[in-house]
């Protein structure tokens, strides 16, 4: 029997509660998570990863605000996912519901350049633009302005609590729920007019589904970015366990090179380097590193390629008068190349990288396309089910149809409507026309909704029969076509 099996019994004879025995040892299998205080580098990758920060968090919160005018009466905001009016903007873009293949295409762009990221520069999008980089390592600038670097941190937390210790506490925690709060703000003005939206949410007047969601986002932003921060890259997020497939031997990720750097070990000032390698076995790579991993144990799940610890050893060597590079973006192939006294090679163009560019540019090309050639008249045809046909005096069969003709542009537009595929059918409405057609105004902006008759001859088959309902513009000529079907009883 498993010795941490779960016995819900008491030993008679010893009075142990084996279930108590039994629960402590299944908690010592499981290793407490030890709290990771990383160290501010200095050097290019450090201010990259601050530059990158500044210019995610600018757009993220800076857009909702941006105005883009499509005339009188339609939203100004930019970038607005309207649900109430059952649109999708994005400056002088605009999509309907029937046009979210859009979206999917964007979709597909953004994974086929994380697959290409990868390929080049290995977990590059990890380490520099996943949103929970990005607040982590603000929730971390916040962290070390209030309590200090590495080490003041790390005395702050093992010190007893005091009136210094409770004030910078509850200040950075305070600070970090603004944040969030901000974060979840900012989410929900993507989907409704900001500077209404503010003034709602402030004077209590917003929906209840608006205060949800800030509530929701607001927690979880204040949780894996102040609380959980590397857990949720080890164990929330696939990205780590998938990227295997994404990156082959030329891939370049941060890379400890120890051709150079082993027999590792202390130096002294004076010493000769003849007989080992650069690595002074300072731990400042790990010091530095967000995830609390040593980059010199290889490729780890937790590495995020944030390159911080390059920048921490290339100043160690700057230090100790050896060259910078000891831990540096490479490939595996070059680690195999040098151990063999080969030169080292960087393929940037190899058949998954050119796979990659290739299927990104096709679905650009097919997106530009289709957004530059989009229609912007288009109809649906919705038949009446109850009763499914209606056969009238003179044994002519009429169906019933609800037409909603969609007008993209912001004009009102002059259409004809007509039917054809069924023969002798024609269509039946107050405004009909003396050759078959009914005019009607489609409304800018909108759908106009208009019902009709379809009357077929007495002589018509039973069964279903095929129909298509056609919309045209009088000045542009601009058509749309929409398939449906006719019913004129039942087949023996």
């Amino acid at each position: 029997m498993n010795k941490v099996t779960l016995i819900d019994r008491r030993d008679d004879d010893h009075g142990i509660d084996a279930q108590a025995v039994n629960s402590k040892e299944a908690r010592a299998l499981y290793k407490k998570r030890e709290q990771i205080y990383p160290k501010l580098a200095y050097g290019f990758f450090r201010n990259l990863k601050w530059a990158a920060m500044a210019v995610l968090l600018g757009i993220y919160y800076v857009t909702p605000w941006l105005r883009w005018d499509r005339g009188e009466g339609r939203p100004d905001q930019a970038v607005l996912v309207d649900f109430e009016g059952r649109r999708f903007y994005f400056f002088f873009i605009e999509l309907w519901p029937q046009e979210v293949y859009y979206i999917t295409g964007l979709l597909i762009l953004a994974s086929l350049g994380i697959f290409l990221s990868s390929a080049l520069f290995g977990r590059v999008w990890c380490g520099y633009a996943c949103p929970q980089t990005v607040w982590t390592d603000l929730y971390i600038y916040v962290e070390r302005a209030i309590e200090g670097d590495r080490n003041e941190r790390m005395r702050l937390d093992k010190a007893p609590l005091s009136f210094s210790k409770a004030t910078k506490k509850i200040a950075k925690h305070a600070i970090w729920i603004a944040i969030a709060a901000a974060t979840g703000g900012a989410w929900v003005f993507y989907f409704g007019d900001a500077p209404t939206l503010v003034r709602e949410l402030f004077t209590g007047t917003a929906s209840a589904a608006t205060y949800l969601f800030v509530g929701v986002l607001t927690f979880t932003t204040y949780a894996l970015a102040g609380t959980m921060r590397e857990q949720v890259c080890t164990f929330m997020c696939p990205w780590p366990r998938i990227q295997a497939a994404m990156i082959d031997k030329d891939a370049l990720s941060v890379t400890y090179r120890l051709d150079r750097g082993e027999p590792r070990g202390p130096h002294k000032k004076g010493e000769t380097w003849e007989g080992r390698g650069d690595c002074i076995d300072c731990r400042q790579c790990v010091a530095v590193c967000p995830q609390g991993i040593d980059i010199r144990d290889g490729d780890q799940l937790e590495c995020i390629n944030c390159a911080l610890c390059i920048d921490a050893c290339d100043d160690v060597m700057r230090k100790v008068g050896r060259p910078a590079g000891l831990i540096a973006y490479d490939s595996y192939a070059n680690v195999k190349r040098r151990e063999v006294g080969k030169a080292t090679a960087y393929r940037l163009l190899r058949p998954r990288t050119i796979l990659y560019g290739v299927l990104m540019a096709i679905v650009a090309v097919v997106m530009i396309y289709g957004l530059a050639t989009r229609h912007t008249l288009d109809l649906n045809v919705i038949r009446d089910r109850s009763p499914p046909f209606v056969r009238l005096a003179d044994g002519s069969v009429r169906n019933d149809y609800a037409l909603k003709v969609i007008n993209m542009t912001n004009v009102a537009r002059r259409v004809s409507i007509q039917v054809a595929g069924l023969e002798g059918a024609h269509l039946q409405a107050p405004n009909l026309s003396a050759d078959g057609q009914i005019f009607v105004t489609a409304q800018p902006d909108s759908v106009t909704n208009v019902r009709v008759h379809v009357i077929a001859p007495a002589a018509t088959a039973p069964g279903s029969h095929d129909l298509s309902f056609e919309v045209r513009d009088l000045d542009t000529r601009e058509s749309a076509t929409s398939a449906s079907a006719f019913l004129s009883g039942t087949r023996r």
